[in-house]
């Protein structure tokens, strides 16, 4: 839809032209969500609904960083019974242990961390006996 309208046509039937010839192209039934119910349909009117979609698409975190880190090591320790080898499961801890000794040196802004590196060799023995169980 790059051109123009034509002087003299009226607003709305030079649109509703453009509709029509994009529908019988097809270009409408080929457009992402052709087809599907528009989602949150229900959910209260948020007035920020397209920056949180935009941020939530982009992976950017909207907490505090010592709430992310704290909500990253969580998922680490969670992660670690889904890992298939004890290398795996000791490049998990140590990366999580160098961000967490970089926020215990020069705490980031944001509540407290409350949070201290992994004893990695106590996380492995565990993850060993829990492998040796199933």
């Amino acid at each position: 839809m790059t051109e123009r309208k034509p002087a003299g046509v009226s607003f709305e039937s030079w649109v509703d032209k453009q509709i029509r010839e994009s529908e019988q192209r097809g270009d409408i039934s080929r457009l992402p969500g052709f087809g599907k119910p528009l989602e949150s349909l229900e959910a209260p009117y948020d007035e920020n609904w397209w920056i949180k979609r935009k941020m939530q698409r982009e992976g950017v975190s909207v907490l505090p960083p010592t709430l992310a880190l704290r909500k990253e090591a969580e998922g680490v320790a969670e992660a670690v019974s889904g890992a298939r080898t004890e290398a795996e499961v000791r490049r998990m801890l140590t990366e999580v242990n160098e961000k967490i000794r970089a926020a215990v040196r020069r705490p980031p802004p944001g509540p407290l961390l409350n949070l201290k590196p992994f004893d990695i060799d106590a996380v492995v023995d565990e993850w060993r006996a829990a492998r040796d169980r199933s």
